[in-house]
């Protein structure tokens, strides 16, 4: 038998572990052109690896090398030796493309240096990300601007990219005032505000987060139907809303933090009001799933996990709500539909 292949003729087990393992170089060294703004660079074309490497002040063999392994991934192409040009998949890392992932995979840069340290982690169950930075993620994020504007831009890149699924599964238009808690720079919002003219919006975030909030909102003309409100999410949230939503938010938090989330929209909402919690919901089984992977990360880096659709049913509970229904939007989010449990 050769050596790699079991006895079926096939890669064997030890082969396909370490397959396994050298994902994460490729996936680092997608991280680190996309923090550098390779793609940018690319933009007017092919260019040698040298002047590249001036205009992204990075290393020239060192870049080279890079631009290599992801060339063998159909990131970028060697049109000639040392001369590298960006492939059709390898212009979604450009920050001005329409679809972009430029800023999702540039903050991954920062998130995998946590990931170097999880083994704390796992031998704790905390998360890594403050004894790697000396900060909780959010505060960290507050005291490094160029950060938090690289994760606000993830996060919308994010948001775009599932929206229209979000559109096409759930009714909207039957709002008619939708609070957005934790809605980032109104990406979400506008949208659905866009798509169903009959609804007003309540944009609530961070202070700092809401100021460009409002830009937005003015920029796309939809200040007469749309606010936004600055405070804090485990403070009073805006009341009067009939439908509140709540994207990408409970993961962030442990059980009791999630709860105490889930009771102030309770408590802003009247008794015919509608919440929607819009997560990645583990699925029974053990088929790979994308929540089982971002699961690793929200622990990593804030302490928080993903759930099953039964673990967030006992929260909802505990904070006074009434699972409804669940929907699959088909993006891999799920949007589970829940009403106060007094409710008639």
């Amino acid at each position: 038998m050769s050596a790699g292949r079991d006895a079926g003729g096939g890669p064997s087990g030890g082969s396909r572990l370490l397959g396994l393992s050298d994902g994460l170089l490729v996936a680092r060294a997608l991280h680190l052109v996309a923090a550098a703004g390779v793609a940018d660079a690319l933009a007017g074309g092919p260019r040698p690896v040298g002047e590249l490497a001036a205009a992204t002040r990075t290393h020239p063999d060192t870049l080279g090398r890079l631009l290599r392994v992801l060339a063998g991934e159909e990131v970028f192409h060697e049109v000639e030796p040392g001369v590298f040009g960006l492939t059709e998949t390898g212009r979604y890392l450009r920050s001005d493309h329409p679809d972009s992932v430029h800023a999702m995979l540039a903050f991954s840069e920062l998130v995998g240096r946590s990931f170097a340290d999880a083994m704390h982690s796992l031998r704790t169950g905390e998360a890594t990300f403050p004894r790697t930075y000396g900060a909780p993620f959010f505060e960290f994020l507050r005291a490094q601007p160029e950060a938090d504007r690289l994760f606000n831009a993830a996060m919308a890149q994010a948001t775009r990219r599932d929206t229209a699924a979000l559109i096409d599964a759930y009714d909207f238009g039957g709002a008619r005032r939708i609070v957005d808690v934790g809605g980032g720079d109104g990406g979400l919002l506008l949208s659905l505000l866009g798509a169903f003219p009959g609804t007003g919006g309540v944009l609530f975030d961070q202070p700092h987060v809401v100021a460009a909030a409002r830009e937005r909102i003015g920029a796309a003309g939809l200040a007469g139907r749309c606010e936004a409100v600055a405070g804090d999410l485990f403070g009073a949230l805006p009341p009067g809303g009939d439908l509140y939503l709540l994207k990408w938010i409970l993961h962030d938090w442990p059980d009791a933090e999630a709860v105490a989330v889930l009771r102030g929209c309770r408590q802003a909402m009247g008794t015919g009001g509608r919440l929607l919690v819009i997560e990645r919901m583990i699925p029974r089984g053990g088929r790979p799933h994308p929540a089982k992977t971002l699961d690793l990360v929200v622990l990593v880096l804030l302490g928080g996990r993903e759930r099953t659709v039964p673990e967030y049913e006992a929260l909802l509970a505990e904070a006074g709500l009434s699972a409804h229904r669940v929907i699959d939007t088909g993006s891999g989010l799920s949007i589970l539909e829940a009403r106060p449990a007094d409710a008639p």
